[in-house]
């Protein structure tokens, strides 16, 4: 890694980069990397310019891979950029998110279930956009009714996911309690 500063293109009215910097690492084959200067400016390794992060957004909309780097440090800050898209999203225009889904987000954080939220809710976002696909490609085919074949499907595979995280968290305590050499009435050993 160099340690004399490189010219960098600009898009017009743009300053120079900084020289060279932590981020400098190659990033993996096919991901576009982006690095965040101090300055809070965004700056596209591929285009060679500054962008915005409504750029950043267009990327996540083309499912294009990237990763947001700090110029300085090399961190990974891409979860950070993305959770500023979804706030601008959710202060400006309608939101998805009602104050009480929020608030029970929040709620947990911390919690021994953390984890494992955020991995049901990851499936079930993905289990509603594949059935979002399938429907659509049933609209075009004209097959009837596609909208309750969705929601049924969409229902039943929610329930499926929601099952199969209520058995783990009995598998887990289950395994706690046997560390534990204790047993909770009611449950079998």
């Amino acid at each position: 890694m160099s340690t004399q500063a490189r010219p960098r293109k600009t898009t017009p009215g743009a300053t120079q980069a900084e020289g060279a910097d932590a981020s400098d690492a190659p990033t993996p084959k096919g991901v576009r990397a982006i690095k965040k200067y101090p300055n809070r400016r965004l700056y596209d390794t591929q285009t060679s310019s500054y962008i915005t992060l409504a750029d950043v957004k267009d990327m996540v909309m083309a499912c294009e891979h990237f990763v947001v780097l700090d110029a300085k440090t090399g961190e990974d800050l891409t979860r950070s950029i993305l959770l500023q898209i979804i706030l601008e999203e959710e202060t400006g225009g309608v939101p998805m998110f009602s104050t009480q889904a929020l608030a029970q987000i929040i709620r947990f954080y911390g919690h021994t279930m953390q984890g494992m939220m955020g991995n049901y809710l990851e499936k079930n976002i993905q289990s509603f956009i594949d059935l979002q696909a399938k429907l659509t490609e049933n609209s075009v085919l004209n097959l009837p009714n596609p909208m309750q074949s969705f929601m049924s499907n969409y229902v039943e595979q929610s329930t499926q996911m929601f099952t199969q995280m209520q058995e783990q968290m009995a598998k887990q305590a289950e395994t706690l309690m046997g560390n534990l050499g204790g047993t909770i009435p009611g449950m079998k050993k």
